[in-house]
């Protein structure tokens, strides 16, 4: 359940991570962090992930490695992504990253204020489109139960339709004549 998701933080500096969980800290979602890519896949792939904020360029397994990898997983593949960056505009990695279907591609330093609203929107967002997935699939699994019932129940009338000598009144042993 989403509810008890938490907000992936991933960045190999200590201060940045800090400076990060400051400012989510109002918005009173659950937060974890990681130091590098390898941590974060371990995380994502635990579950319980709803959202996950990135930097791009890390040592070892890059941000950008990170969302190909989540992508290619059903069970990670709509986790809603920010990748953080401190290099500035980089035309090659915006497009990389849009491509990726990353939600947003955020400069460092971070505005709190906007980082909040950016994150708040898409975790909500993603909780809703999670419970609309469930709803489908209850209501699929209860169809198929209707269904299922509806079935029985034909074959059960088919069935008396086509033995209609099933319920009938023993004829009379003695030959006698109906007197009506």
């Amino acid at each position: 359940m989403l509810s008890e998701a938490r907000i992936l933080i991933v960045d190999d500096h200590e201060d940045t991570l800090y400076a990060l969980e400051s400012a989510l800290a109002p918005l009173g979602y659950r937060l974890t962090r990681a130091t590098g890519g390898d941590a974060a896949l371990k995380e994502v792939l635990r579950g319980q992930v709803g959202l996950l904020l990135l930097d791009v360029r890390m040592p070892g397994v890059s941000g950008l490695d990170v969302v190909r990898y989540m992508r290619g997983v059903e069970q990670t593949q709509h986790i809603p992504v920010i990748l953080l960056t401190g290099f500035g505009p980089d035309a090659e990695l915006t497009s990389a990253a849009f491509h990726l279907g990353v939600a947003d591609l955020v400069m460092k330093p971070i505005d709190p204020w906007a980082l909040r609203t950016k994150v708040r929107y898409l975790y909500d967002a993603h909780a809703r489109s999670l419970a609309l997935e469930r709803e489908v699939r209850d209501l699929r699994v209860r169809l198929k139960d209707h269904e299922g019932r509806e079935d029985h129940k034909d074959h059960k009338d088919h069935d008396r339709a086509e033995h209609p000598h099933a319920r009938r009144v023993p004829a009379q042993a003695d030959g006698a004549k109906d007197r009506t």
